[in-house]
């Protein structure tokens, strides 16, 4: 069936940022937009592996297997690399922002080995991509992190002390940051309060022992907490065409099945080793570049109650980054609060102060505001 004459003309003039259109017309224009031009994101590898072929050649994190890097090219100055938390993988957790981030250059995401992880082979993996970036193609990224991965991002930042500057890297966008295990699992409270605090909590407990039924209960809350409800559900409708919506469905819920027992626990064991943050004397900056941190209006069925990194970039977000600006994500319209990294289902509420920010950065002016 051809397209309405009028519809490939709207679908540019909003994919340049011209207006904000209703849900229904966006689905129709994105629709639209990927019929004239279908997603093709391609399996990656970087030309430059020589920081994690030393990783494997000393035996830090052998016989892990690497990280899923998957891109998409587009011309453009900022090309960004997408660090995505536990679950859903990066490439299905910017499925709506996808055309918004293309806008500016192409999109690396990063999905998460599900047999297995490495700290110090994702962070050598990140390095040679950033590297490669900087100095084969000469557009230093922007780094986006959701959730857990705003944790990776932190602990690469505090081993490339002083590489992270805006020649290297041209900014960071950290999402609802976890960054350390007791933002989920305080310390001295006997159960916790969150979700995912109790999805976690027994992989604590059984000290990474393999249990059979422990890994299919952590799977139903995962798939309990993409599935949340009507709420959800009616925001998927509303959001995605039937096929996107299916495909979309297929692939969160595929990651959940296919992470195994040593996934889950090895991520979790590399949130633990991951540092509380510190913010009193003697602290130094983590990066230089221009940074934007986002938490939602509602982040407390993930966040705990004192959550120790969320004091520290709400409180004294400069203290790590100099140039950071912070803010708060929540609903403009009708529906229910903006859940913790809720890039899919209030994608709408996060794809303003994201785009606001790649603009700035294009433009040289970001502001230096908390």
């Amino acid at each position: 069936m051809p397209l309405p004459p009028f519809l490939p003309a709207l679908a540019q003039f909003a994919r340049a940022g011209r207006f904000a259109p209703p849900p229904g017309l966006e689905l129709m224009l994105r629709a639209t937009r990927r019929r004239l031009r279908p997603p093709r994101p391609a399996p990656f590898v970087p030309r430059l592996r020589r920081r994690q072929d030393a990783v494997l050649a000393r035996g830090a994190a052998g016989p892990h297997p690497r990280a899923a890097w998957w891109r998409e090219a587009r011309p453009g100055p900022l090309p960004t690399i997408v660090l995505g938390g536990f679950v859903p993988d990066a490439t299905e957790a910017v499925w709506l922002l996808r055309d918004s981030l293309l806008r500016h250059g192409s999109l690396y995401c990063c999905n998460y080995p599900r047999r297995g992880f490495s700290t110090d082979l994702l962070l050598a993996e990140l390095s040679d991509l950033v590297e490669e970036l900087q100095l084969v193609h000469r557009r230093p990224p922007v780094i986006l992190a959701i959730s857990f991965g705003a944790g990776l991002l932190l602990e690469w930042l505090r081993r490339e002390r002083g590489a992270a500057g805006p020649e290297a890297v041209r900014g960071l966008v950290l999402v609802s940051p976890v960054t350390c295990v007791e933002d989920l699992l305080p310390a001295g409270e006997p159960r916790p309060g969150s979700l995912l605090g109790r999805a976690l909590q027994p992989y604590v407990d059984a000290g990474f022992a393999a249990d059979a039924g422990l890994i299919e209960r952590s799977r139903a809350i995962f798939h309990k907490m993409f599935e949340a409800g009507a709420q959800n559900r009616a925001a998927l409708q509303a959001l995605l065409g039937p096929r996107e919506l299916a495909a979309l469905r297929s692939a969160v819920l595929q990651t959940i099945r296919e992470i195994d027992f040593r996934g889950a626990s090895e991520r979790l064991r590399a949130l633990r080793a991951l540092a509380p943050p510190a913010a009193g004397p003697g602290a130094v900056p983590l990066a230089a570049a221009p940074t934007l941190i986002l938490y939602a209006e509602k982040e407390s069925a993930v966040l705990a109650a004192r959550a120790p990194s969320r004091a520290v970039l709400e409180g004294a977000p400069r203290v790590w980054f100099p140039h950071a600006e912070r803010r708060l994500v929540a609903r403009a319209g009708p529906g229910g609060p903006v859940q913790h990294a809720s890039l899919i289902f209030h994608c709408a509420d996060y794809r303003a102060p994201i785009a606001d920010f790649y603009a700035r950065l294009k433009s040289s002016k970001v502001k230096q505001a908390a």
